[in-house]
């Protein structure tokens, strides 16, 4: 039961990982467009700043579940890497608890607020002319910690299966 979720989970990180990864080809493209637009043409675009930061933050905020599923954050494995594995699997679990599930979970709640409201408000950008919705862009940064957090989850009994049998789900 708990590996068909850990593996659901892990599937779901990767398939959206993957999904994300192809933002990078329309965030370049935009770029490309404005920076000809801009110092060719002499005529910049109203809308090229924000969708490059709307995607960039997309792609970034989307594709941290896969890189936790994968387990390429950043770490100071100077700390830990002549520990045993079981060690590490347990500092790992502390981390979990006193760490990230806190901050993850206030962040999902947070961000469903904040979300919320600016739909609620009709919030608009003020950075260019074009002005567009903002609540989008906010609930991918909802569903972004709410991945993160599935994926802590997954990661978290993945632990705790470790210690347990000395196997990984």
């Amino acid at each position: 039961m708990m590996a068909s979720f850990v593996k659901f989970i892990d599937n779901l990180s990767g398939w959206t990982g993957k999904w994300v990864a192809w933002f990078i080809i329309p965030n370049v493209l935009a770029l490309v467009y404005e920076v000809i637009a801009r110092y060719i043409l002499n005529s910049p675009t109203i809308w090229s700043y924000e969708v490059t930061y709307f995607l960039y933050g997309s792609h970034f905020l989307l594709g941290a579940a896969y890189v936790l599923s994968v387990d390429a954050h950043i770490r100071i494995d100077i700390f830990t890497s002549h520990l045993s594995p079981r060690t590490r699997a347990v500092i790992d679990l502390v981390g979990y608890l006193l760490l990230f599930f806190p901050v993850v979970i206030a962040l999902v709640y947070a961000g469903g607020q904040y979300v919320l409201q600016s739909f609620e408000m009709g919030e608009k950008s003020g950075l260019s002319p074009w002005r567009p919705y903002l609540y989008p862009y906010k609930a991918v940064i909802t569903i972004s910690f709410t991945l993160l957090l599935l994926q802590g989850i997954a990661c978290f009994i993945r632990n705790i299966t470790f210690l347990a049998r000395g196997e990984r789900p």
